[in-house]
């Protein structure tokens, strides 16, 4: 083969491998035009769906939902409140919440739609050399009027705990440890903090938010969207 097809192929490879990295945008109005046209003003938000080992992930990601949303322009009802009132009413897991609730939601509780959170992520990993602390949810909000889906996203934030201050075996055996420990005693609240932020930065604002209804040629990533520190 001639070092010039050679070359055209090498150039055509590596556009296509630069293509690929390139993250793909859509405006919101495009991605989610129910928002748009519905324009939802208050949010309950259901317990989140646990679906990783972390017992306690779905408490403590609760802590740290209301306040992205209230900021995006919308009213969310109090949390725990509207939590205790579920249970005490009997509504079954948020897995089997269906159409039939939601508008029984909009009876009950006056509200324009319902947020679903999923945890697919609440762990830690820990190599010899390496470790990170990764959280990730997968959101869905939904019409308490149509039952239709108004938004969807889902992110991961992966915050990495490698510890690299020294130098030599001495500082080798320093960073191993000094990873281990961060690794294991880092606080996952924040980091749920900074995925909710990221992930709920893509719904289009809502009525109390000076920007509402001027967002609608804002660009998002198309698909997953994940961080790193």
């Amino acid at each position: 083969m001639k070092k010039a097809t050679l070359y055209v192929i090498a150039l055509v490879t590596m556009v296509i491998l630069l293509g690929a990295c390139v993250p793909t945008t859509v405006a919101k109005k495009d991605a989610f035009p129910l928002m748009y046209s519905e324009r939802p003003l208050s949010i309950l938000v259901l317990p989140a769906i646990n679906m990783t080992t972390a017992a306690d992930a779905k408490e403590y990601y609760l802590t740290t939902v209301a306040e992205p949303i209230s900021y995006a322009g919308y009213y969310v009802l109090p949390i725990e409140v509207t939590t205790d009132i579920l249970k005490s009413v009997g509504l079954p897991d948020t897995e089997l919440v269906g159409d039939d609730h939601l508008r029984k939601f909009k009876e009950f509780f006056g509200v324009d739609a319902v947020l679903f959170v999923r945890i697919i992520t609440w762990n830690t990993h820990y190599s010899v050399l390496a470790g990170n602390v990764s959280v990730g949810i997968e959101c869905a909000l939904k019409s308490t009027t149509t039952s239709g889906t108004l938004w969807n996203y889902k992110g991961t934030v992966v915050v990495d705990t490698t510890s690299s201050s020294g130098t030599g075996i001495g500082g080798l055996i320093a960073n191993l440890i000094a990873t281990a420990i961060a690794t294991a005693s880092a606080d996952y609240v924040p980091i749920a903090r900074r995925v909710n932020y990221m992930v709920l930065g893509t719904m289009p604002y809502g009525r109390y938010h000076p920007a509402f209804n001027a967002d609608r040629e804002v660009q998002i990533i198309q698909g997953d969207m994940h961080g790193h520190k």
